[in-house]
């Protein structure tokens, strides 16, 4: 049969919780239901390497993390003062490393900042750290180690007074109920997604009435994106569990908040149309699942989407599934052909796979090859709204 390509659910999952909307902090979050887990062995010391390097992490932004400790003397200060330096320094650099992509490397940079942040009693320090170590062990699939780290960082931000309906702690509890997921501990991923959901709601609904003096529209646009986010992550986890009419309440939800807040034509939005096009599919609606993703299609070339031939190997899916196999066809050469230009491996397998299966179902009856010609952009033209 033919195929809707789509990410795995330990990556994919890990990505969705990953995804923010344009305003969303990167900060961290915690276990199912808010629950402080045990906090992450402090490594050995490293001797680090100290350098200027660029300015990942804004000073004034790193300070406010970071509360100057309470000192009688003016020696202490200065010593205070110069340690907590030291620590900016190290996490500028190991962001750096990070985004240089040498894990490795940003971790041993990481272990030291710690080490100092633990010697100097600063738990803000400490804080900080512990979520850039957890999102360092996430991105890699360390998921044991991600998962402790996480739950170390909710604990301190717990500890200092930070409430659980926070955005910061929500968006840790999604990334450990992903973990969850991938981990096939369905009672605890469950509880995960339900917590981050149901809080936000609440969360939102309590506040939707407040003057902008009292909390500004940005602030709210941001709440919202992160439930966005939760929805997202909900729908693939429902879809990889073979509950696509719940994925697709998940989705549809995820989309109009995508739509309303970061519009119709950015890359978050084409995503969720071409996620919910594969939910719709998988339940055998092809017509409706074909208008999803034929506007995620004609969205995604006009952006040049670096997903453009995932959603273009969809496209060629669900047409299939309507026997339109001439377009399916022609779709699925274009697709081949981004996805060699992406060079990613992986789709362009897939394609080929489908491109063979589609080359024998029409040797074996040539006459396929004119059915449903010329309606491949009958729907080209729809103009998307508030679903």
């Amino acid at each position: 049969m033919y195929r809707i390509l789509r990410r795995g659910l330990g990556g994919g999952l890990l990505r969705a919780a990953g995804r923010r909307g344009r305003h969303c902090s990167a900060r961290p979050l915690p276990g199912p239901a808010g629950s402080p887990g045990p906090e992450a062995d402090v490594p050995s010391a490293r001797v680090a390497q100290h350098g200027r390097g660029p300015g990942l992490l804004p000073l004034v932004a790193a300070l406010t993390w970071f509360s100057r400790p309470t000192a009688t003397e003016e020696e202490e200060q200065d010593a205070a003062d110069e340690t907590e330096a030291e620590i900016i320094q190290l996490l500028k650099r190991a962001k750096l490393n990070i985004m240089k992509d040498e894990p490795e490397e940003a971790e041993l940079i990481l272990h030291d900042a710690l080490r100092l942040a633990y010697q100097s009693g600063n738990n803000k320090a400490i804080t900080y750290t512990y979520d850039l170590m957890a999102n360092l062990a996430f991105i890699r699939g360390q998921l044991e180690n991600a998962e402790k780290l996480f739950k170390a960082t909710m604990s301190y931000l717990l500890g200092g007074g930070m409430k659980q309906e926070d955005n910061a702690i929500i968006e840790i509890s999604l990334k450990l109920a992903s973990i969850y997921a991938a981990q096939n501990r369905q009672e605890f991923a469950l509880a995960g997604y339900e917590f981050c959901i149901s809080t936000l709601e609440e969360k939102m609904e309590r506040e939707k009435e407040l003057a902008e003096d009292i909390m500004s529209v940005e602030e709210k646009a941001n709440t919202r994106l992160l439930l966005g986010m939760c929805l997202d992550s909900y729908a693939r986890y429902l879809l990889f569990t073979k509950q696509p009419s719940q994925a697709q309440k998940m989705y549809e939800k995820a989309l109009r908040i995508s739509e309303e807040i970061q519009g119709e034509r950015h890359p978050q939005t084409i995503v969720l149309m071409n996620d919910l096009a594969t939910t719709l599919d998988a339940q055998g609606h092809f017509d409706e699942a074909f208008i999803y993703v034929q506007r995620a299609s004609d969205l995604a070339r006009q952006i040049k989407h670096p997903e453009l031939h995932m959603v273009l190997s969809n496209l060629a899916a669900v047409l299939m599934h309507r026997e339109q196999y001439a377009q399916a066809r022609e779709i699925y050469q274009e697709a081949l052909k981004q996805a060699e230009l992406e060079r990613d491996e992986v789709s362009i397998q897939h394609i080929r796979e489908e491109l063979a299966e589609l080359s024998r179902k029409i040797s074996v009856r040539p006459e396929l090859t004119s059915l449903g010609k010329g309606r491949l952009w009958s729907h080209s033209r729809i103009t998307w709204g508030a679903l």
